[in-house]
């Protein structure tokens, strides 16, 4: 039987080896915002044929000073366009962002929910393991649920 970690004396961790978990951490938190409003950009397009600043607003929780702002970092990312007083566009690349996460959402949840998680709290849960899930774990994930 193996002893849980609470048993075992506390070490650190090569320090390199945790430098790199951390990098990954950050790389993950800039790249999850940029995930969320894509995915919801998208959401948005496909549900009601239309995505606007206002809409990301209200379901992001935040102000609307916050979401220009984001519009404009993923405007110069690429990865969307947009005109005063229209719609949102995703570009291809937003839109296979948007796709991108999407899929590893579904899969997180569904691997939440096989684990006898109820299904809200496995939305929610997933909604932010998916950005932080190594492409190695999501593949177990994808093993464990047979697909």
């Amino acid at each position: 039987m193996v002893k849980p970690e609470t048993d075992a004396p506390r070490r650190l961790r090569e320090a390199r080896r945790q430098a790199r978990s951390f990098a990954r951490v950050r790389q993950a938190n800039q790249r999850e915002v940029a995930e969320d409003y894509v995915e919801l950009i998208a959401d948005l397009i496909d549900i009601t044929g239309e995505a606007r600043a206002v809409d990301l607003a209200e379901r992001l929780g935040v102000t609307n000073a916050t979401v220009n702002n984001t519009l404009n970092r993923l405007t110069r990312e690429g990865l969307l366009n947009r005109q005063r007083y229209r719609s949102i566009f995703l570009t291809d690349a937003g839109r296979s962002m948007a796709d991108d996460a999407r899929d590893r959402h579904r899969l997180v949840r569904d691997f939440l929910l096989k684990l006898g998680i109820d299904r809200e709290t496995a939305e929610i849960d997933a909604e932010g393991i998916e950005h932080h899930t190594s492409e190695k774990t999501l593949a177990a994930f994808r093993r464990f649920l047979g697909r």
